[in-house]
């Protein structure tokens, strides 16, 4: 694609990169075919092929609209269209600059700008997450049965093994799953440390910067991402040997550190090694496979559980197939999911910025996960979780307390 960038970005580090990524797009429109939104509303600048016109225009110095800023919006960013791509456009990259330029251009309303700003305030701490989510659960009962379905009930913790073993990972603990799904790390670290591993917390560390940074505070989420840093250099210089991450959304966002922070002369070093620390937990699980076999209480189950598999997980950190291939080898009886590339409707805070889009997402979701009737729905991501659980009474859990609960 020819591109012709407008002075006021041409020769800026977001300009280079968007100019790179347009130029790789030939037109060919594969990206269509496996866009949420395109499905659903059936317009061509409503998938990508039609955004990156969108953006390319206002690059080179269109004066962008509100409905352009609707387009672009719409857009879940889950990146299916970069797993089909043939040419490599890496499209979650450009649409981040597009939106920022077109935010900044257009402007928001009132309304919109305090209901981002609230987000922005309250899901990246967990403290203050926390407190307003305990407040749901205590007025739960209370509450609509449309309302009432997005409060999770309180969950009974497990223990976290007090062992410590001389192989060391870091876990990052994140914003909301520690009030959402506690028990996931802590399943994490029960398997672990029966594979002879430490799993350690590092207190200062918080949220991965994702909220921040797709919602356009872009540097208030670099800062997120240099707290981290700053958080886990000194069990990196201590020698852990990874960090990983059971939510797969902030696992997609840790992986760019090493890219986003890399004109920052003082991060730039340290966030290219955090990335290349970082796994999904997936990974380690899958490297330690054969010993997870031998373990005690390992066994073939009748119980047949539905996987959903996370846009972060198989497009954005690129490990499709790898969670359901793992499972199946560990004895669990996966049900087929039609579909299963499409987005949940989820997409960090997307069921909160267009429901109506979402909850259509949801249903079709839903629909799938449990055509292949399973007594139990797992997942990778702890936004996909809790958006799913509001749509079904079966079991639902990240796939690591499944694997956490058979061993047990």
């Amino acid at each position: 694609m020819e591109t012709n960038l407008a002075d006021f970005i041409r020769d800026t580090p977001a300009g280079r990169e968007a100019d790179a990524i347009l130029r790789k797009c030939v037109h060919c429109g594969f990206c269509t075919a496996t866009c949420p939104t395109y499905q659903l509303l059936g317009d061509e600048l409503d998938g990508p092929r039609g955004r990156i016109y969108l953006m390319k225009q206002v690059l080179e110095g269109a004066t962008p609209t509100e409905r352009t800023q609707l387009h672009l919006d719409r857009c879940l960013t889950c990146r299916s269209c970069e797993t089909t791509c043939p040419s490599g456009v890496q499209y979650g990259r450009l649409v981040d600059i597009g939106r920022a330029v077109v935010d900044e251009q257009v402007g928001r309303s009132a309304g919109e700008k305090v209901k981002r700003w609230m987000l922005r305030a309250v899901i990246p701490h967990r403290s203050r997450f926390s407190a307003l989510l305990k407040l749901g659960q205590i007025a739960r009962p209370l509450l609509p049965g449309r309302v009432k379905r997005k409060v999770p009930q309180k969950v009974q913790r497990v223990v976290w093994p007090a062992s410590t073993h001389q192989r060391k990972m870091l876990v990052l603990e994140g914003c909301v799953q520690p009030a959402l799904s506690p028990n996931t790390n802590a399943a994490a670290a029960r398997v672990l440390d029966k594979l002879g591993i430490s799993l350690v917390r590092a207190p200062q560390a918080g949220c991965c910067g994702a909220v921040s940074y797709h919602l356009n505070a872009q540097d208030e989420g670099l800062d997120y991402m240099r707290r981290n840093i700053d958080a886990w250099w000194p069990y990196v210089d201590e020698g852990v040997e990874a960090i990983i991450v059971t939510a797969s959304g902030c696992a997609s966002m840790i992986a760019e550190y090493g890219h986003l922070l890399r004109n920052d002369p003082a991060y730039r070093d340290k966030a290219l090694r955090i990335s290349t620390l970082m796994k999904d937990i997936s990974e380690i699980i899958l490297a330690e496979k054969e010993k997870i076999k031998s373990l005690p209480g390992n066994s073939n189950t009748s119980r047949k559980i539905a996987f959903h598999s996370p846009c972060s997980l198989q497009h954005g950190l690129k490990l499709k197939g790898t969670v359901e291939r793992l499972l199946a080898d560990l004895g669990f009886q996966l049900t087929a999911v039609p579909d299963a590339h499409l987005c949940c409707g989820s997409a960090g805070t997307y069921s909160l910025l267009q429901p109506e889009l979402s909850q259509r997402l949801l249903n079709n979701k839903i629909a799938a996960l449990t055509s292949g009737k399973p007594d139990a729905i797992v997942t990778a991501n702890i936004g996909c979780q809790s958006h799913l659980q509001t749509a079904t009474e079966l079991p639902l859990m990240h796939w690591i307390e499944a694997l956490d609960a058979r061993l047990e």
